[in-house]
């Protein structure tokens, strides 16, 4: 037998085309003419619109602050964790809209919309971002109630008499 001496040859002799490197995605910058970037964030039924802008670290939702809008102190620490985890901390201004769900799946949407804005902003954070989980979206939802069924899962209580 032949002694092969490269990939090309090795893929011909095998019979298998020559595959194309397959380069990673070039992510860029988005940001609209006002110097905003735009991100829809969304867990559960939630769905949550974030614009960040260059700024003070101010953060409003639904026309309030976020601090009287979500008043528990673990769903503030939520939506904090992407800005800390970039240490971009009173740089950036958010203004954010929240609808559907409840408070905790609309501060879900707002972490994943606020994550997503950063990386358009700045597309290296990506790179700090991802690892945490903080760009995927928790898709998880209410099972839909079935037929015969009490609930989505959960039957009829059994009588035998």
């Amino acid at each position: 037998m032949a002694e092969i001496q490269s990939f090309e040859e090795l893929g011909a002799a095998v019979g298998v085309a020559k595959a194309e490197a397959v380069a990673a995605p070039v992510h860029e910058r988005k940001v609209d003419e006002y110097g905003r970037a735009y991100a829809t964030g969304k867990r559960k039924d939630a769905v949550a619109r974030v614009w960040l802008t260059r700024g003070t670290g101010k953060i409003t939702v639904d026309g309030k602050d976020f601090s009287a809008y979500f008043a528990r102190p673990v769903l503030q620490m939520l939506i904090l964790q992407p800005i800390l985890a970039a240490d971009r901390d009173g740089q950036f201004d958010i203004i954010a809209t929240c609808e559907g769900g409840g408070l905790s799946g609309q501060a879900g949407a707002l972490r994943h919309g606020i994550s997503k804005a950063l990386t358009y902003f700045e597309p290296e954070l990506r790179g700090v971002l991802k690892p945490y989980g903080f760009l995927t979206r928790d898709s998880r939802t209410v099972e839909r109630k079935k037929y015969g069924k009490r609930k989505a899962r959960r039957s009829f209580q059994f009588s035998k008499r």
